[in-house]
Order: structure tokens, then C-alpha cells, then sequence
């Protein structure tokens, strides 16, 4: 079982940075691959980024490649989600997600889900 608690959301500008946090439980975060999702209102959960356990594959949604990047420290149990460059589209509930050692860019291959943090970008 693993307990994964998402921060550093809030509001920013267009063109504006967050660095969003997920903090996971447990002592098995190492094995498992993890993912960042984002759901705006009206619309389907999208993959955003992911990251194998070793962190030496990145992954990432098309929209926001070169703008984006996920890392992880497997000794702090953390896994990041740094936005640079942000637009209005990127406005959404960001969620993060832990699931098996692959590329796995949609939720169904996720089995455990945080509780998501606001990110609102003005425009």
C-alpha cells in the first residue's frame, strides 16, 4: 500500500513556474514508477509526465515537453513535477500516481492516486 500527498500548487501568471511535490509512503516508493496526471474542469484526466524507478527514463505528454520536467529522490520518497513556462491550458487539479516500472501513459495502468493539488495559471 502506498499514500502519495501532492503539494505545491497555487496560482501563477502565464509565463510564470511551480515546483509541485508528491510525497509517498512506505518503503517500496523505489520500485514503483511513478506519474503525473492533470484533470481540468469538464474534461478527462490526462497523462502529464512519468518516470521509471531507476529515474533514468522520462517521459512526457506532448504538450508539455521542453516545458516540464519530472524528476524523483528515491531516498526522500519524492517525486517532482517542475512547470516552467506556463500557460492558461495548463490550469487543471494535478494528481500524482505510483504504479508498475514502465512507460505507462494512461491512469489505468496506476494503481495508487494522490488527493491532486490546484494549479491555476492567469492569463
Amino acid at each position: 500500500q502506498v499514500q502519495l500527498v501532492e503539494s505545491g500548487g497555487g496560482l501563477v501568471q502565464a509565463g510564470g513556474s511551480l515546483r509541485l511535490s508528491c510525497v509517498a509512503s512506505g518503503r517500496t516508493f523505489s520500485s514503483y514508477g511513478m506519474g503525473w496526471f492533470r484533470q481540468a474542469p469538464g474534461k478527462e484526466r490526462e497523462f502529464v509526465a512519468g518516470i521509471r524507478r531507476s529515474a533514468d527514463n522520462t517521459y512526457y505528454a506532448n504538450s508539455v515537453r521542453g516545458r516540464f520536467t519530472i524528476s524523483r529522490d528515491n531516498a526522500k520518497n519524492t517525486v517532482y513535477l517542475q512547470m516552467n513556462s506556463l500557460k492558461p491550458e495548463d490550469t487543471a487539479i494535478y494528481y500524482c500516481a505510483a504504479g508498475r516500472d514502465q512507460n505507462a501513459y494512461s491512469a489505468r495502468w496506476y494503481d495508487y492516486w494522490g488527493q491532486g493539488t490546484q494549479v491555476t495559471v492567469s492569463s
